[in-house]
């Protein structure tokens, strides 16, 4: 019955899952909907005030939260975490899973028409809501990003690869369009935000200085520069052509240890970029083997092709003596 009924192609999807995975294709077919009315429907991207952690809310990221928290009970998920809540919420007393998601990543971007997001990942529950989800990356049992652009698409990861998926508009079910999605092993693309070039630890502005000497540099090729500012369409850039994503900890007060949420954000990020073939680590060690301390702690990300992300890490197992030899010959742009 569930099959026949469903938002989302289900024959590749674990049967134990199929119910929860089917809740938050429906939901994310009805964001699609929304977004792509933008200012025909209601006001999405006005401020309504901001979550626990400080950031500023839009009206379509309390849309969002509340739509999959609906949507999801009676599906199995006991525990429902949420970037937008202080607390974990009860949803299922007798469920299996517990589930963490950013319903709406990227939202500053709704009113200029820049791909967004949803971002969530499933554990086992435990009889706590918190332990469930704070515990090592490694113990995900599933996780994926839908991202709602020119087409609305989702990836998702079982731990066995990474499954794409696509929304017909015809039949408004997302259909499997590749079972097992790869990195490119090769790109000549980098994404960071390079205002903060003078924030950065010395390890990262050697890496991106390398990059920009181009062809007459140490790494011998001309690269290209990417920064959407929307965590998905980054991923999604990534899972279509390769390439690396910089978000590093750096000197400003309240970056000292990222920006970007373990628990909601790098983590799933984090199993998908593995399973379909790349990396994430906080600049040296795999996100895959961190575990959060807090709901809404956050963590340097580094993620995309395997061989770049082990070249950051290499830069940061320098020593600082190295690092600014490194630095000293290289950098393009030294005070």
């Amino acid at each position: 019955m569930l099959e026949a009924a469903s938002s989302i192609q289900l024959n590749l999807v674990p049967e134990r899952l199929r119910a929860p995975v089917d809740a938050i294709a429906r939901v994310a077919r009805n964001l699609s909907h929304t977004v792509r009315r933008g200012a025909l429907g209601q006001s999405l991207g006005h401020e309504v005030g901001e979550n626990t952690d400080g950031d500023t809310q839009k009206a379509l990221d309390v849309l969002a939260d509340e739509a999959f928290a609906d949507a999801l009970k009676g599906t199995g998920i006991r525990w429902y975490a949420s970037e937008e809540r202080d607390t974990v919420a009860p949803l299922d007393a007798d469920g299996a899973f517990a589930l963490a998601i950013d319903p709406l990543d990227g939202s500053s971007n709704i009113d200029v028409n820049v791909s967004i997001g949803t971002i969530f990942s499933l554990f086992d529950a435990t009889d706590d809501g918190v332990t469930s989800v704070l515990r090592p990356a490694s113990e995900q049992v599933a996780a994926g990003y839908v991202i709602y652009g020119p087409q609305t698409q989702m990836m998702l990861t079982f731990g066995a690869g990474v499954q794409q998926y696509v929304l017909d508009p015809e039949t408004d079910r997302f259909c499997l369009t590749d079972a097992a999605k790869t990195i490119p092993e090769v790109s000549s693309e980098f994404a960071i935000n390079a205002s903060n070039y003078r924030h950065w630890p010395k390890p990262v502005r050697t890496y991106i200085d390398d990059c920009l000497a181009g062809i007459d540099g140490p790494r011998g090729k001309n690269f290209n520069m990417r920064w959407v500012a929307s965590l998905v369409a980054e991923t999604h850039r990534i899972m279509s052509r390769g390439g690396i994503f910089l978000y590093p900890s750096d000197a400003r007060p309240g970056y000292e240890r990222g920006r970007l949420r373990v628990v909601y954000e790098c983590a799933p990020i984090a199993f998908l970029m593995e399973q379909a073939g790349g990396a994430a680590t906080n600049g040296s060690v795999p996100i895959m083997g961190q575990t959060a301390r807090e709901l809404h702690a956050r963590t340097p990300f580094v993620f995309g092709t395997r061989a770049k992300v082990e070249r950051v890490a290499a830069y940061h197992d320098l020593s600082e003596q190295d690092v600014s030899a490194l630095f000293g010959n290289r950098g393009l742009f030294r005070a």
